[in-house]
């Protein structure tokens, strides 16, 4: 299905596969909300490496072979 003419972002995708919210990530990583959303709502957004680091920190304690290409083309 499509996200407003493109393809929801793989973040967000994985977040939904595993029943996470957008706040359970903003508060397990400390990234800010509007990141977050704008992560998740917008494929051509990346983060910065720093902002990626803390994503996949917290998204590891649910998956220990998470990288950052399984959401960021960087």
């Amino acid at each position: 299905m499509s996200w407003f003419g493109k393809d929801k972002p793989r973040l967000a995708k994985y977040l939904s596969r595993h029943g996470l919210s957008q706040k359970d990530l903003q508060e397990g990583s400390g990234v800010s909300r509007a990141t977050i959303n704008r992560l998740c709502t917008d494929s051509d957004h990346q983060p910065t490496l720093g902002t990626a680091k803390k994503i996949v920190k917290f998204l590891r304690k649910f998956d220990s072979d998470i990288t950052y290409e399984d959401f960021f083309d960087m």
